[in-house]
């Protein structure tokens, strides 16, 4: 997966303006991932690991067709996929009620789905009486808690991709979170999981990939990819 970087960021919207207009803006290639190969199959729980801008959240957007590979292919039913990442499409100008409607909307709930869990996603977020208010008053918490209620509410999919969803809010949150997660796993959903912990992804996967920069440096059991993960920074 490539993409196009300027060189030499502009450092204000002049700059930026300036080097338009002169022809001086210059992009270079840069490439996110290289040559990426591996198998999953119906029920299984995998988890990915590796070090930030490792490419771990590029490879979960390719699978559930938001990206576009520059080269390869992708051999998955698109529409039995979902997708929980948190907060995307929310506007912290609009109430905690109209960011309902709103989030719900782009993860593909339609409006009737929405009316009928909207007090379900209230009670499990743990914000009643403050759905009237602009989401730029909540706190960082409040907004994770949201987040996690909308993008969990749904029916659980055949394919489950989870880009680190399960340190949200505070400790009691994260319980409760965690609970609802693994129900979805356990329901017979095929799953992926991206997540710092790797006691996460020793407790609950069953296969463990490790992308390190941009490259595959191991696949294998969970316990052995784990170890040899921590080692390395140790190292």
């Amino acid at each position: 997966m490539d993409f196009k970087r300027e060189k030499d960021e502009a450092t204000s919207l002049k700059e930026l303006a300036i080097r338009s207009v002169t022809g001086q803006y210059q992009c270079e290639k840069f490439r996110a991932l290289d040559d990426i190969s591996f198998e999953i199959y119906k029920g299984e729980v995998v988890g990915i690991i590796g070090t930030n801008g490792s490419g771990k959240s590029t490879i979960l957007k390719i699978i559930s067709g938001a990206l576009i590979p520059s080269k390869g292919k992708v051999f998955v039913d698109k529409n039995k996929v979902q997708l929980l990442t948190l907060g995307t499409g929310f506007d912290y100008e609009l109430t905690g009620r109209e960011n309902v409607y709103l989030n719900g909307a782009i993860i593909g709930y339609d409006k009737k789905y929405i009316d009928q869990h909207y007090d379900e996603i209230v009670q499990f977020a743990e914000l009643e009486g403050f759905m009237d208010e602009k989401v730029r008053n909540y706190s960082s918490g409040m907004v994770s808690r949201l987040a996690f209620a909308i993008a969990t509410v749904r029916e659980v999919p055949e394919i489950l991709i989870l880009d680190e969803v399960l340190s949200v809010g505070d400790m009691f949150f994260r319980k409760k979170s965690e609970a609802r997660i693994k129900s979805m796993m356990h329901a017979g959903s095929t799953v992926l999981i991206v997540s710092h912990s790797t006691s996460v992804i020793k407790s609950n996967c069953t296969k463990a990939i490790w992308i390190e920069k941009g490259h595959l440096r191991m696949i294998g059991d969970p316990k052995t990819v784990c170890d040899a993960y921590e080692k390395m920074g140790t190292a």
